[in-house]
């Protein structure tokens, strides 16, 4: 606890600061529990340094919706525009999607080879199925059976990072 303390307190009080919207001692507090599950989830322990801060920043993340949820049922406010954040755009989208990013290549680390090259053809650089054949000297029959087999290992990566249904 003490190296996952050491590794990842600073980094994680930081991203609950932005995500409590400069509140000290509600980032205090998100940190705080955070850590606490991640002492109750000793698997954590056991992650490489990248998979442990994602699942720390995921846990996070979902403390502060469920606390806002909390609030806004009790007391909801009407407004016709959202308050701009420190993107721009009001929604904090970009660290969002940036740990989305993170955790998906994660997971994908963890695919094999086969699975992960079909998956980086097919999703990330938007080819077809023909042109991910012809890029990776396969049958057309091979990339889309590889990139079925390639989803379900992802989602159950994804499950089992804490992440999904």
């Amino acid at each position: 606890m003490q190296t996952l303390h050491a590794q990842h307190a600073a980094a994680l009080w930081g991203y609950s600061l932005r995500l409590t919207g400069g509140d000290r001692a509600r980032a205090e507090d998100i940190v705080q529990e955070t850590l606490l599950r991640a002492w109750r989830h000793p698997q954590v322990l056991d992650q490489s340094e990248r998979s442990a801060r994602a699942w720390l920043c995921t846990v996070a993340r979902n403390l502060v919706i469920d606390e806002w949820r909390s609030r806004r049922s009790r007391v909801e406010v009407l407004t016709g525009d959202l308050p701009e954040g420190p993107d721009g755009n009001g929604t904090g989208d970009d660290v969002d999607r940036r740990l989305q990013s993170w955790l998906v290549a994660e997971a994908l680390s963890r695919l094999s080879l086969e699975h992960r090259a079909v998956l980086v053809e097919c999703y990330y650089r938007g080819r077809s199925v023909a042109e991910a054949a012809r890029a990776l000297d396969i049958p057309e029959g091979t990339v889309k059976s590889r990139s079925h087999y390639a989803l379900r290992a992802l989602r159950l990566v994804l499950e089992e990072m804490g992440e999904g249904p």
